[in-house]
């Protein structure tokens, strides 16, 4: 089982495509009506997390965790606070730039790198940085298997990039849920 979070348009072969109609991240009884404890293989989520604020993006990411098999992850992507583009900025900014029908309108949060991989660590998962901005602006990319969960606005496939320059990027992650969850071992001598 594989599961696009806030789908949209996006449809992939073999990915259950939700809509936050159909899967509220913060519902507890909206996931048990689609999925089992334990039993999602793969999530997807690109450009969903900064529609919640920081708190309800751990209890998200919690929900995620609850419901991926072990070993299974989610692959997340928001916009990024550090990427240096003063067009950018506009577009992603908390509250967009216009109309309350524009898609920004509904931001809550633009993140940066540390502050998005903490709310997966929160939750429990080991997480990767596959593309972000650093302090300085800089950006760094790390191979990622499209298969496994294809982000449009990413360095590689969004058309805004070419070989002049980088004009749109994300934040992307892969947060894994171990294969063994770690217990808390009561340290006492007895």
């Amino acid at each position: 089982m594989k599961a696009i979070i806030g789908a949209g348009r996006t449809s992939y072969d073999g990915w259950l495509s939700t809509q936050e109609d159909e899967l509220n991240l913060l519902s507890i009884e909206s996931w048990n009506k689609l999925f089992e404890p334990d039993s999602v293989d793969a999530l997807l989520a690109e450009h969903v997390w900064e529609h919640l604020t920081y708190e309800e993006g751990i209890i998200a990411a919690k929900h995620c965790y609850a419901f991926l098999k072990p070993g299974g992850y989610i692959r997340c992507a928001v916009p990024d606070q550090n990427f240096r583009n003063e067009w950018y900025q506009q577009m992603v900014q908390v509250g967009g730039p216009g109309p309350a029908d524009h898609p920004a309108a509904s931001h809550k949060i633009v993140y940066d790198a540390k502050t998005f991989v903490q709310v997966f660590e929160a939750a429990g998962f080991e997480v990767s940085l596959l593309e972000y901005c650093d302090e300085q602006g800089d950006f760094h990319y790390t191979y990622w298997n499209e298969a496994d969960g294809r982000i449009g606005r990413s360095f590689r496939f969004d058309t805004r990039n070419s070989t002049e320059g980088v004009g749109m990027v994300s934040i992307i992650i892969d947060a894994k849920k171990p294969l063994i969850i770690k217990s808390k071992i009561d340290d006492r001598n007895d």
